[in-house]
């Protein structure tokens, strides 16, 4: 049997390890052609590493694939617009993007300087947009084309983490506008929100963030987020992303998933929770007598005042 993305050109961003190495993996076992994308930094961005890339790429050949390495930095808009011109000169072709390098630079919010914060929205976010902007030429020009982005439940919100959480959340709004942006040409754009332990998942840093977030909240025992992420393979979040990519899932567009282990879930459109309306607007008077009793109410402080220890 073919496989599902037979004479199908794809490239991935970070595909030399963790996520992005499944990724690229499974869609060379499915019949694409390859450009695996990766700078070979280290998780804060610094340093260049040839052989991520290239490893992953002799793995897709032994395979009996075809692939090719890159890397380029996909904070750099030339570096972008390289990747697409090299798959369109090394397979004629480019239908497939997945967004997925990434950073990370922890510190809480107080503690955060301009570069680490302009570093991380810098590969995330940007990086993001730097391959969508030159494939999204070639996908409109031929009417057809797939995009997946790599969001985060830190999104969300995650102590000590405003940059990675403002970038992560920014990429589910991308992703988004690009729905809307381009599926009148036959191009769906997705993202994931993946769970799994990788290089960036598990430092140091973020364990003791995420720990330190569990504490406050009076969470104890040994199941939290971190003992989990353990667990989880950076494979099994693979076989959804080339899912996303394949013809079944063409009129997937402009969701987020969360996927990791045996579990996928589809994230909620965000939308209106509570209205309350006064003729002629609302004055503060107002908003103190009602607000409370209406909009307020049910409403928890996800991490309350703690008085100063002496």
């Amino acid at each position: 049997m073919p496989g599902r993305l037979e004479g199908k050109v794809a490239i991935v961003t970070g595909g030399g390890r963790g996520i992005g190495r499944g990724e690229a993996l499974l869609l060379a076992s499915e019949g694409a052609r390859v450009v695996v994308n990766d700078l070979g930094g280290d998780i804060s961005g610094g340093g260049k590493d040839a052989s991520p890339a290239e490893d992953v790429v002799a793995e897709i050949k032994k395979m009996g694939g075809e692939a090719v390495a890159n890397y380029g930095n996909v904070a750099s808009m030339a570096d972008g617009e390289a990747m697409v011109k090299q798959a369109l000169d090394t397979f004629g072709r480019l239908d497939i993007l997945v967004n997925n390098a990434g950073i990370l630079r922890d510190r809480m919010v107080f503690n955060m300087s301009e570069e680490e914060w302009d570093a991380v929205i810098a590969v995330h976010l940007k990086g993001h947009f730097t391959a969508t902007k030159f494939a999204s030429l070639v996908f409109r020009q031929q009417r057809g084309g797939r995009i997946v982005n790599t969001a985060s439940e830190s999104g969300l919100g995650n102590m000590g983490q405003a940059n990675y959480s403002a970038a992560k959340e920014g990429i589910v709004g991308l992703t988004r506008t690009l729905a809307l942006d381009l599926g009148r040409y036959g191009v769906t754009a997705n993202a994931i929100r993946p769970r799994a332990g990788t290089r960036l998942t598990l430092t140091p840093e973020l364990r003791a963030a995420m720990e330190r977030a569990r504490a406050a909240r009076g969470e104890t025992g040994s199941d939290g987020p971190i003992s989990q992420m353990d667990a989880l393979a950076p494979e099994k979040v693979a076989p959804l992303v080339v899912y996303l990519c394949t013809d079944a899932a063409g009129d997937v567009n402009g969701r987020d998933f969360i996927v990791g282990g045996d579990e996928i879930s589809l994230c909620t459109l965000v939308g209106k929770e509570k209205s309350i309306f006064r003729e002629g607007g609302w004055t503060l008077d107002a908003l103190d007598r009602v607000f409370p009793q209406s909009l307020g109410q049910g409403i928890r402080n996800p991490m309350p005042r703690q008085e100063k220890k002496e």
